[in-house]
C-alpha cells in the first residue's frame, strides 16, 4: 500500500507555544482523501491533531483547510491529486484556512469572522405586507438566477483565499456578497434598493473586491462569488443608479466611457474622470491623496511619465470594433445575464436526435 506524507502545521494554544509543522505518514491508496489520511493520524499516532469534520461527502463544508497553499474540503481532496499539486518534496502541506483566527491546529474561529460577516447581509427574506394566503408563486426564471448562490455550503473557502481580506479586514466578503445576491435577486424580498445602497455606501461592501477570481478558485460548489458580486454592483448602478459615497459607480462609468471611446484603457484620465473631469473640484483632493501610490508606482517601473503622457493607442480600425461591440450591447432591450451554474445549450444535431429517437423509427 503507497505512503503518503502529511506536513501538518500544528498549533496548541494550550502549551503557549507557537505554531510549528510536523511530518506524519499514512498507508492509504492514492483515491482515498486527505481527510482521511489526518483522520488515520489522529486514530493511530496523535489524538491530538485538531480537524473538524462531519459528512465526508463534500455537503457540510467543515473539513474546509489549505492543502498546498490553497484553500479547499479536505474531504473532496484525493492524497494522489495532492501530492501531485505539491511543491514540497514527496509531502502534502496542510494548514488551517487563512484569514480567520486558528483554534486549533486545522481549526478556525468561523464565528469570528465568517459567520460575522454573514448576519451582517442580514440573509433572509424582508418580504412586504403580509404573507399570502398560500405558498409565494416565484417565477421559474427568478428561482434559476439565485440557484449559483444558494448552492453555497458555507464551508469559508473563498473567505480563506480572498485577497481583499488580507489587506482590509472589514470587507464584508465574498460568502457574504454572494449570499447578499441570493435575496437581492429573490422578487419576495422587497428591499432591493435599501440592500444594494447599504452594501454600496459601505466602505468595506461591494466595491472593495478586486477581481482577484481567488474565491472562484477556491469555492469547491461553483457559486463563484466574485461573479454574484458583480451583479449586486451592475444592478446598484445600472438598474438603480445608486450614486453612493466611495464613487464605485462613477468609477465604473468612466472605465466604460474610456474604453469606448479609446479601446483601451486610459489610466491616467480613469482617476479625473471618476470624478467628474479634470476641473472637478473633487478631483485635486484626490490627486493629492493618491500621490505617495502614484510615486511608488513611479519608483517601481510600474508607470513611467511617458506612458502616463503619451499613453498607448489602438489602431484606428481596432478602434472602431471595440465601438461596434458597445453599439451592438446598446441596440439590446434589456441586459441579459447567462447563469452558466444551470444554463446550457445542446447542439442542433444532439436536440434533433434526440427528437428523432422520442418519435420512434415508424412515425
Amino acid at each position: 500500500m503507497p505512503e503518503f506524507t502529511l506536513k501538518i502545521r500544528r498549533f496548541l494554544p494550550e502549551t503557549g507555544d507557537a505554531p510549528y509543522w510536523e511530518d506524519f505518514t499514512v498507508d492509504l491508496e492514492g483515491h482515498r482523501s486527505v481527510l482521511e489520511g489526518i483522520l488515520q493520524v489522529r486514530d493511530v499516532q496523535d489524538g491530538s491533531v485538531g480537524i473538524r469534520c462531519s459528512c465526508r461527502a463534500a455537503i457540510c463544508g467543515s473539513c474546509g483547510v489549505r492543502i498546498n497553499g490553497r484553500a479547499t474540503l479536505a474531504c473532496k481532496t484525493h492524497l494522489n491529486d495532492a501530492l501531485e499539486d505539491s511543491q514540497e518534496d514527496g509531502a502534502i502541506v496542510i494548514e488551517p484556512m487563512g484569514n480567520m483566527p486558528v483554534i486549533k491546529d486545522l481549526i478556525v474561529d468561523m464565528d469570528a469572522v465568517h459567520w460575522t460577516k454573514i448576519r451582517r447581509v442580514t440573509p433572509w427574506l424582508l418580504p412586504d405586507g403580509p404573507p399570502p394566503e398560500r405558498e409565494y408563486v416565484v417565477p421559474h426564471e427568478a428561482m434559476v438566477d439565485v440557484t449559483q448562490s444558494m448552492a453555497c455550503i458555507q464551508c469559508g473557502a473563498c473567505v480563506s483565499d480572498c485577497l481583499s481580506m488580507e489587506v482590509d479586514a472589514d470587507f464584508v466578503g465574498p460568502a457574504a456578497l454572494a449570499k447578499a445576491y441570493r435575496f437581492v435577486g429573490d422578487p419576495r424580498d422587497a428591499q432591493h434598493e435599501e440592500r444594494l445602497r447599504d452594501l454600496a455606501e459601505d466602505p468595506h461592501g461591494i466595491h472593495d473586491c478586486t477581481h482577484c477570481f481567488a474565491c472562484i478558485d477556491a469555492c469547491p460548489k461553483g457559486v463563484a462569488p466574485m461573479d454574484q458580486i458583480m451583479r449586486l454592483r451592475r444592478m446598484a448602478g445600472s438598474d438603480y443608479e445608486i450614486d453612493d459615497r466611495n464613487n464605485g459607480h462613477r468609477h465604473e462609468s468612466a472605465f466604460t466611457e474610456i474604453i469606448r471611446k479609446k479601446g483601451i484603457l486610459d489610466e491616467a484620465k480613469l482617476l479625473p474622470d471618476s470624478y467628474g473631469g479634470k476641473l472637478h473640484p473633487r478631483v485635486v483632493p484626490e490627486l493629492v491623496d493618491s500621490l505617495p501610490v502614484i510615486v511608488t508606482a513611479l519608483t517601481r517601473g510600474k508607470i513611467t511619465p511617458k506612458a502616463a503622457l503619451m499613453p498607448h493607442r489602438l489602431p484606428r480600425d481596432s478602434q472602431e470594433a471595440v465601438k461596434r461591440i458597445f453599439e451592438t450591447i446598446d441596440e439590446r432591450d434589456e441586459r441579459y445575464e447567462l447563469n452558466l451554474y444551470i444554463t446550457g445549450f445542446e447542439d442542433e444535431e444532439v436536440e434533433k436526435a434526440a427528437a428523432e429517437e422520442e418519435r420512434g423509427p415508424h412515425e
